[in-house]
């Protein structure tokens, strides 16, 4: 049984930081390329971060570049969101996502809250 099960949502301040956390068991993780999604409230999901299996590679939507970065720890079955200089139109709802293209596999953990407000 596959789980992708996020952490590390919360309440920030405008201007902070925080660290998302996502651990997936149940699968070859370094067999899947893995991306964050996140949802606000009356807006379509949005693909805001993704990194190839090896970690090689990453994307960015425009709207988190240079602020956000992926990173995965295969060792450990776990990729993570580095979000700093936060604001209110960050607040949504952040999803992982793992997918393998190969075997047009893909699953997705339940999500996390977050929300930037004063």
């Amino acid at each position: 049984q596959v789980q992708l099960v996020e952490s590390g949502g919360g309440l920030v301040q405008p201007g902070g930081s925080l660290r998302l956390s996502c651990l997936a068991s149940g699968l070859t993780f370094n067999n899947y390329a893995m991306s964050w999604y996140r949802q606000a409230p009356g807006k379509e999901r949005e693909l805001i971060a993704t990194m190839t299996t090896n970690g090689g590679r990453t994307n960015y939507a425009d709207s988190v570049k240079g602020r956000f970065t992926i990173s995965r720890d295969n060792a450990k079955n776990t990729v993570y969101l580095q979000m700093n200089s936060l604001n209110a139109e960050d607040t949504a709802v952040y999803s992982c996502n793992a997918r393998n293209q190969y075997y047009k596999l893909e699953f997705w953990g339940q999500g996390t809250q977050v929300t930037v407000s004063s």
